[in-house]
């Protein structure tokens, strides 16, 4: 009973019943994760640290303090992954770079504090694309992570080590954070649900950030309602965040299971055109048609600023990790280079620092960014950018006035082969082409497994709602997760054995 509770059948809701009615530890439960971790992590390179001692006191405190009859928050006992750009005080946090090796934060990210409020048990931090930037776990300072269903493959990114953890069933839940769509694509190839909440749902404080208008921090877990109850416990308002919104908390839980009928779905013809895996096409079609039976009403929409949303984004985020980036010189935490002149002048000690910490891609990032910024392009390229950003939101403010979701592909392939795009960033950029716009719009957005294809790789539906509106994505979500094929799906490296 413990092992499938971890392994996904019981997932977070399941195993935070059991350890709050007494059924079983919140030890046992760690340590069955931790037991999974060492069995798989060393071929999929899912996490970067796991301090197996401090989550074991964790869960040893959860358990004390329910043999002292006091009352267990709602995530009792279960175990969370943690992104490495997520603070957590004295483990590790690197954003995957060598620029900050060694660093261990002196505090908890807001979310950080809220999931121990919530008696749930911090297991360790997984693997990512270098602060937050990449889709397939290649920018990595420490390797690749490789995707529990097919490890010639990517699970996608940046979240890689977060969606991988939870699709190998090494832990129930975890948090990942999505500036374009590092939570919902990675989702969609590891056969995982995956939640970017409406922008200033929950607190930025305690992420590194990249781009700070766009990052959000949202759950994966392998079912909705889980997903639902881990927001519930990470959204509210942080006066640590100036974006942070002040608006009540929601139990985001209750949503699941709701009628849908008589919700309306938009179709956007956009995101089913030139460039779409037509398995992926036909699952995600199929899905809708599967929630329309149920009872919603599926008008076609149009988002004609789409086309422009991969050009917007990598301006708008580039400029802002130009930005962001700076504050990484040397001079505070992390590397520091001592090579040649950099031990005797300052100038030359920022810039060999930074060109030995940040890999390849974070370099290109800050490279356009700075370029974009500068004086004689701004007007041309961010100024301009800013504007259609305006315009891809109003498409889905137009979209929104006559329906109630979106739902379209989460990404247009199935995950590809490691190293198929690592040379050809224009080709890795536009992966990420059906998540960016609800990113740019501010919106609530989530990927949840549909039909896998014909050679078992999962695909996801990507489900969107208006700003503030989570629940009745989360509806839409679970009345399509109740008729999905691929809900107990998991990956043949999980399976149990048969006979």
């Amino acid at each position: 009973m413990l092992e499938s509770s971890v392994t996904g059948q019981g997932g977070v809701t399941g195993i935070a019943a059991d350890v709050r009615a007494g059924k079983t530890s919140a030890e046992s439960v760690t340590l069955a994760a931790l037991d999974q971790i060492a069995k798989h992590n060393g071929e999929l390179n899912a996490f970067l640290e796991v301090p197996r001692e401090g989550a074991l006191a964790q869960a040893r405190a959860i358990d004390a303090k329910r043999a002292r009859g006091e009352t267990l928050g709602s995530l009792a006992g279960v175990p969370v992954a943690i992104k490495d750009a997520i603070c957590v005080r004295g483990v590790a946090t690197t954003a995957a770079s060598k620029i900050l090796a060694g660093y261990e934060p002196p505090y908890d990210a807001t979310v950080i504090e809220r999931l121990r409020a919530a008696d749930a048990i911090i297991l360790g931090k997984t693997n990512m694309d270098e602060f937050a930037m990449g889709s397939s776990s290649e920018n990595s300072a420490f390797g690749v992570t490789r995707n529990p269903w097919d490890r010639t493959r990517t699970p996608g990114g940046s979240s890689s080590g977060s969606a991988a953890a939870v699709a190998a069933r090494m832990a129930p839940c975890s948090l990942g954070s999505d500036t374009g769509g590092s939570i919902r694509q990675p989702a969609c190839l590891t056969g995982t649900v995956g939640l970017k909440p409406t922008y200033g749902r929950v607190s930025r404080f305690g992420l590194i950030a990249f781009a700070s208008s766009l990052d959000q921090i949202g759950p994966f877990a392998t079912d909705v309602r889980g997903a639902a109850r881990v927001l519930s416990v990470l959204a509210g308002h942080d006066p640590r965040d100036a974006t942070s919104l002040a608006v009540p908390t929601e139990d985001f839980e209750a949503a699941c299971g709701r009628s849908v009928r008589g919700l309306r779905i938009g179709v956007p013809e956009e995101y089913f055109s030139e460039g779409l895996d037509p398995e992926v096409g036909e699952s995600v079609r199929g899905a809708i048609r599967e929630l329309e039976a149920e009872g919603c009403v599926v008008t076609p929409v149009t988002m004609p600023h789409t086309r422009f949303a991969v050009a917007t984004y990598y301006v708008l985020a580039t400029a802002e990790a130009s930005s962001n980036l700076a504050r990484f010189d040397g001079v505070r935490y992390g590397l520091r280079s001592r090579d040649g002149d950099a031990a005797r002048d300052l100038r030359a000690m920022y810039g060999k620092t930074r060109d030995a910490g940040f890999g390849a891609e974070v370099k290109r990032r800050i490279l356009l960014g700075t370029f974009v910024l500068s004086a004689g392009y701004y007007d041309a390229y961010y100024r301009k950018a800013q504007k259609v950003r305006t315009l891809i939101r109003r498409d889905f403010d137009r979209a929104f006035e006559g329906v109630d979701v979106i739902c379209s592909p989460a990404s247009p392939t199935p995950a590809f082969r490691l190293g198929e795009k690592v040379d050809d960033p224009l080709a890795m950029y536009l992966n990420d082409i059906y998540t960016l716009p609800a990113s740019l719009a501010g919106v609530p957005a989530m990927s949840v497994p549909c039909a896998p294809t014909r050679a078992g790789l999962p695909v996801g539906l990507h489900v969107a709602a208006r700003a503030m509106d989570e629940a009745t994505m989360l509806a839409v979500a679970s009345a399509w997760e109740a008729r999905s094929p691929a809900a107990s799906l998991v990956p043949p490296l999980v399976a149990p054995a048969k006979g």
